[in-house]
């Protein structure tokens, strides 16, 4: 029997399979980080999966990087993504609000007043992000004081209450891809010489206070990480990466958390085999699964949900091709982060790709 479509819990949250849809940025929100009723189908359509976890969602207005990417903070943000809760639970899924600040991966073009972005330290990351008005370059980001520290930790800590307050069944911090947490955690971009730099356990003190936080807000069972050791992706790097992670998994508080999302895109080493023993919750797998090895890694126990990416994006009924073994709908990456419908709302669901009556699961 296939174990993809049993059902599991991670923390509180019972899910009618191990599918999870990982967090990806679409781009589709306002000017002022309010999702729109493009975003509401968009997630009802996908509600077939286990578990959704959102795109990146900044907590504080401080924390966005991307063009079009949402919030978590005002009334109108609040109200558009209650819309987006509601449809997923009316079509039976579930739903965790990714939280992301992105921290030095932003420019004076996307913040309040043109303001600086923030980092651990002072240091200017190779590359660029969308705006307004096309890529930019990076900029040498703004040190974070000690207060300015605490006070971001509670802003993770607000956007929690505001998520769970709207319906939302738990909330993930995003603690890869060289965004703020991971900023704080490795050493190519942490240069601080106080309690949140220098040794690895200061280093890590940063995401272990954000988490602790949630979990207070949300309570047991309701709070994910997602990590993903040695990605590199925006200029990211750290001097022991091995070390770090350990560290940093084995002072997880397993227990009270959801879910450890682990997402492998060309890892040096296998960090599912230095990782899992050292979690004693519920553990979860990405980067470049099929169906055959996502099967393979839950029946060993190597897993216990298995997360796709572009694969939701493209066929809003995955669950259902992998059940009949069906084709997949090729996903379209000129159209991941543009405005619009288009390679958004518009992928075909199965019953129409093999002619039979328009409908979805």
């Amino acid at each position: 029997m296939s174990k993809i479509f049993t059902s599991t819990r991670l923390g509180r949250t019972e899910i009618a399979n191990r599918l999870v849809m990982a967090p990806m940025t679409r781009s589709r929100a306002d000017d002022d980080g309010v999702p729109g009723d493009l975003t509401v189908t968009y997630y009802a359509q996908r509600a077939g999966a286990g578990l959704i976890v959102t795109e990146g969602v900044f907590p504080t207005s401080g924390g966005k990087g991307y063009v079009r990417t949402p919030g978590i903070q005002t009334e109108p943000q609040l109200k558009a993504w209650k819309a987006v809760v509601d449809a997923v639970h009316a079509a039976g899924g579930r739903i965790f609000l990714q939280l992301m600040h992105t921290g030095r991966i932003s420019h004076p073009l996307l913040l309040p007043d043109g303001e600086l972005p923030v980092a651990p330290s002072a240091i200017r990351p190779n590359g660029q992000t969308w705006t307004n008005e096309g890529q930019k370059d990076f900029v040498t980001p703004r040190a974070l004081s000690l207060v300015e520290i605490k006070e971001t930790i509670g802003s993770y800590r607000v956007a929690t209450r505001n998520a769970l307050a709207i319906g939302f069944d738990g909330v993930e911090l995003h603690g890869a891809s060289g965004y703020l947490p991971e900023q704080f955690l490795s050493t190519g971009s942490n240069e601080r010489t106080d309690e949140y730099g220098g040794s690895v356990a200061n280093r890590a003190r940063f995401i272990l206070e954000v988490l602790a936080g949630m979990i207070e807000e949300a309570g047991v069972g309701r709070v994910g990480l997602k990590i993903s050791p040695e990605m590199n992706f925006n200029d990211i790097s750290d001097a022991n990466p091995q070390e770090t992670y350990s560290y940093l998994v084995e002072h997880l508080p397993a227990s009270d958390m959801a879910y450890l999302h682990v997402a492998l895109f060309g890892a040096a080493v296998d960090y599912h085999e230095l990782l899992r023993p050292r979690f004693a919750g519920s553990y979860i797998i990405g980067g470049g699964l099929n169906q055959a090895r996502a099967e393979e890694l839950l029946q060993q126990g190597k897993a216990d949900a298995v997360v796709f990416g572009s694969a939701f994006l493209a066929n809003p009924d995955l669950a259902e091709r992998f059940r009949r073994h069906a084709p997949l709908n090729e996903p379209d990456r000129s159209t991941f982060y543009t405005p619009g419908a288009k390679g958004y709302l518009d992928y075909p669901v199965l019953a129409r790709s093999i002619g039979q009556q328009a409908g979805s699961l």
